[in-house]
């Protein structure tokens, strides 16, 4: 459990009501990671949402060629800065991160339980409606960058 006041300072949580910032909060612990840890992968469940406090966290996704198995490569695809929530996944069916998540420097994060903030969802869908407006505004934020990186490839 973190402090309600915490949750206040990142924009992304900045819409809600004290009352739904105490329920978030119940749900979320503070953590670390040290530079190249492996925060979470593409494919695997999304049972956390996550903050980055401070630091750095890198996403990359993986290309494998069907016949080829060691033909496998690592793409980096785009960076989290700090107040900027990922591991968005955790709340849009079907649950499943897109992309793996690297720490690219030692950073801290805020680890919201997935499992536990869908169920407030569903008890509040205020909550709900607010949270995913918000994570509609990351992927779309997400989306141009990954845009920008891609004509940047081609060019």
């Amino acid at each position: 459990m973190i402090s309600p006041e915490t949750l206040r300072r990142y924009p992304y949580f900045g819409t809600l009501s004290p009352a739904q910032l105490e329920a978030i909060a119940d749900v979320a612990e503070e953590i670390s990671f040290e530079k190249g840890a492996t925060i979470f992968e593409e494919s695997h469940p999304a049972n956390k949402l996550y903050l980055l406090v401070n630091g750095s966290i890198d996403f990359f996704y993986k290309s494998e060629e069907e016949f080829y198995p060691k033909s496998r490569k690592e793409f980096s695809v785009g960076e989290v800065n700090p107040g900027e929530p990922f591991g968005l996944g955790a709340l849009l069916d079907p649950y499943i991160f897109n992309a793996t998540a690297r720490a690219a420097q030692s950073s801290q994060v805020l680890e919201l339980d997935a499992v536990a903030l869908r169920t407030l969802f569903e008890k509040d869908q205020d909550l709900a409606l607010r949270l995913v407006i918000q994570t509609a505004k990351a992927l779309m934020a997400r989306l141009s960058a990954v845009r920008v990186q891609l004509a940047a490839a081609w060019a």
